[in-house]
């Protein structure tokens, strides 16, 4: 880290605990002195990972580190944008990100630094850092994205995990890679080239055995110039899938098992295993309505038959829910209320209500105002074995009129409305051009679909059962489908709901109201019980009225 960063870092933190103090700790000065503090903490680790005896792995979990850290300090100046601390906010974020690249050398945290550096610019001109910031930029002008990125990604790791109806390769990457892929049809051999990628030493040149399965052997070749091969044997499958997975980069291909088979049942995992914070129950809080349901057997979905799950008598133990943005990425703004904090006040409000359920645990992607990639949160439902995904957002229009609530699964889009939404609640996603083939497979490929459209059909009577109470004018959108990144890749029936419009006026007074936000926690919990005892009841299970 460079002594001027650590100077000016030091001069920082005194003058925001001087402040602090004064202005009391939920002030913005308070806000900004917990910020240095952490950063404090994040910049030791960062030295020690400059130590050669630190393990290769912990680069991804401290760059990851650094751009919460720099969403956090750009989330105190778009909350407070007059105030005195804002600048310095900007500042500290954009010498964070600048540190960053010269450390690792990610073209991403040039770029934030140099945007960062810009907005600083042009929102605080009077400020007294401002002459400070041509030093950075111009050395940052200066330096040369492919000097730093000419380095290989290097294959680090390939890992197997069977499911119910795929095989799944999980490919572990230092960094981003580009990958071609070759199978002629009916072909009992997969080939995968991997672009500007080398396998660790251990990896050149071996075959990993899965036996017994769809997929035989993985075979990885010896280096052939910057690219590395993999070949896999399968039989038996006649369809896979390949998607990406970000922070840190992994490349997962399913294979597809033509006859699903039935699991080891998963055994109940206590609350200190779960992958997030999971929940804590609060026994202090009355529960919603509810009633002991007598044992029967699973019902017909909206098809008039019984999936696969249903078949065989599979429940919900576990529930991840998803706060739509976060971050760097607050949603939908208007009249002075953020997407991304409304919807993590219902998630936390259902993640209380769920935790009074019995046998059931959930898991939220977030549960502060920190950004998660689209692709993270899926990810995160899978390494959870999640029995539900649910993504909460709020709806926005150009048309201040517009009202209602509207519940989607993954599919592709079958209206204009439709295909609009996923433009926009996609915008934050890191995949390219280059990825449309895989995720074309991946949303083709998706098995989940009846039980999806079944699950936020649930959701969407339960919303205008209890909406509708609140605001008779509540206008009920319906269940809809479009192809959403943050369904793609759900090993789990997954849904999106988009419970109110925060650009109408009437629906955005409504969403101040901490007794509105809890109503709508209630509509949640109510679809997501609903849905359990769809799926297969017993007399420990207990069902939202």
């Amino acid at each position: 880290m460079p002594s001027s960063g650590r100077a000016l870092l030091a001069v920082a933190a005194v003058a925001a605990t001087t402040f602090g103090t004064v202005l009391g700790a939920q002030s913005v000065a308070g806000l900004y002195s917990d910020m240095l503090t952490q950063e404090t903490v994040l910049r030791a680790a960062l030295e020690n990972a400059s130590q050669p005896a630190t393990r290769p792995e912990d680069a991804s979990a401290l760059v990851a580190r650094v751009r919460t850290t720099v969403a956090s300090y750009e989330g105190i100046a778009r909350r407070f944008p007059t105030s005195g601390y804002s600048d310095n906010a900007l500042w500290q974020a954009a010498v964070l990100s600048a540190d960053a690249f010269w450390q690792y050398g990610d073209a991403r945290d040039r770029a934030a630094a140099l945007r960062l550096f810009a907005r600083l610019r042009s929102e605080f001109p009077t400020s007294s850092l401002i002459a400070r910031i041509s030093g950075h930029t111009s050395r940052l002008d200066a330096a040369t994205a492919g000097a730093h990125a000419s380095a290989l990604a290097m294959l680090t790791a390939v890992r197997s995990e069977v499911l119910q109806d795929a095989v799944r390769i999980t490919l572990e990457l230092g960094r981003e890679a580009a990958f071609t892929e070759d199978r002629e049809p009916g072909a009992s051999r997969v080939a995968l080239d991997l672009h500007g990628t080398q396998a660790t030493e251990a990896l050149r040149g071996a075959t990993i055995s899965f036996p017994g399965d769809v997929v035989r052997q993985a075979s990885i070749g010896p280096p052939m110039g910057d690219r590395t091969r993999l070949v896999f044997d399968v039989e038996g499958t006649a369809r896979h899938s390949i998607y990406p997975l970000y922070d840190p980069y992994r490349l997962v291909i399913d294979f597809e098992r033509p006859t699903p088979v039935v699991l080891p049942a998963k055994p109940a995992r206590s609350a200190k295993t779960s992958p997030v914070a999971p929940t804590r129950p609060r026994p202090t809080a009355a529960p919603v309505k509810v009633a002991a349901a007598p044992p029967s057997t699973a019902t017909a979905n909206k098809a008039g038959g019984f999936s696969l799950s249903r078949q065989l008598g599979l429940g919900v133990a576990r529930v991840v829910i998803d706060p739509g943005h976060g971050g760097r990425d607050p949603g939908a703004q208007v009249q002075g209320l953020d997407e991304a904090d409304v919807v993590l006040d219902v998630a936390l409000e259902l993640e209380r209500l769920l935790a009074m359920e019995p046998n059931v645990e959930v898991v939220l992607t977030r549960r502060t105002n920190t950004y998660v990639p689209l692709e993270e949160r899926t990810a995160i439902a899978n390494r959870a074995e999640a029995d539900l995904f649910l993504s909460i957002h709020l709806n926005a229009s150009e048309n201040p009129s517009a009202r209602g609530f509207e519940t989607y699964f993954l599919n592709f889009a079958s209206n204009p409305e439709a295909e609009a939404l996923a433009a926009r609640e996609n915008a934050g996603s890191a995949r390219t051009m280059s990825s449309l083939p895989d995720i074309v497979k991946a949303i083709a490929l998706n098995n989940k679909i009846d039980e999806s459209r079944d699950f936020a059909a649930m959701v969407q009577r339960a919303l205008q059962d209890r909406l509708r109470k609140a605001d008779p004018r509540a206008r009920n959108l319906g269940v809809k489908q479009a192809p959403f990144m943050v369904l793609i890749g759900a090993t789990m029936p997954s849904v999106l709901v988009e419970v109110s419009f925060l650009t109408n006026q009437s629906e955005a007074t409504l969403l101040r109201s901490p007794s509105h936000r809890k109503r709508v926690a209630e509509a949640l919990l109510a679809g997501v019980m609903t849905y359990q005892q769809s799926l297969k009841r017993s007399s420990t299970l207990r069902s939202a009225r």
